[in-house]
């Protein structure tokens, strides 16, 4: 199977919704408003990085991936630590098409566009064993305060690791 992967566009956000709902509706660590976290990163103008991937030069979308800034609390507003860092979440992929490698390919481009970027690093809560493959790692200078550390990883791209407690965008506590 061809992949593509390319930018969002406004067309596409109902089937980025769809996707992610279906996406998650059985996954036992599933908040299960993990569609409704993409629409409020949207909404607050804090979706940096917003990829859907297709089959083929089909239209249907079976993936997506989300990234947005985090803060941290060791960092002073403005200062190097706090800026260049993301949250990578929520990734789908469409139910039918999980096992494909298109979470793989998703990942991939999501950190190349923070290369491109110049991004400090990435932070993201998952499954370490499929993590790990792209160099997460959990790291004792980062906590997510409520989450057990080994699910709780991170990517440096440039710079010295920060430290801190870690907050993703408010758009992460949306409720039902």
């Amino acid at each position: 199977m061809n992949l593509h992967i390319r930018p969002e566009s406004a067309d596409d956000r109902q089937a980025i919704s769809d996707l992610t709902q279906r996406a998650f509706q059985h996954a036992p660590h599933a908040s299960h408003t993990e569609h409704l976290i993409v629409d409020a990163l949207r909404q607050a103008d804090v979706l940096s990085v917003s990829l859907v991937a297709t089959r083929d030069d089909e239209d249907e979308i079976v993936g997506h991936v989300a990234l947005s800034p985090i803060m941290l609390s060791s960092a002073p507003p403005g200062s190097a630590a706090a800026t260049g860092w993301y949250g990578l979440g929520p990734i789908s992929v469409s139910p039918e098409c999980q096992g494909q490698g298109i979470g793989s390919q998703l990942m991939q481009a999501a950190l190349q566009h923070l290369e491109k970027a110049e991004a400090s690093g990435c932070v993201l809560l998952g499954d370490p064993a499929f993590y790990s493959r792209f160099g997460f790692r959990p790291r004792d200078e980062l906590v997510l305060p409520g989450v057990p550390p080994e699910y709780f990883q991170a990517i440096r791209l440039r710079g010295a690791w920060p430290r801190g407690i870690v907050s993703f965008h408010p758009a992460f506590d949306i409720s039902v």
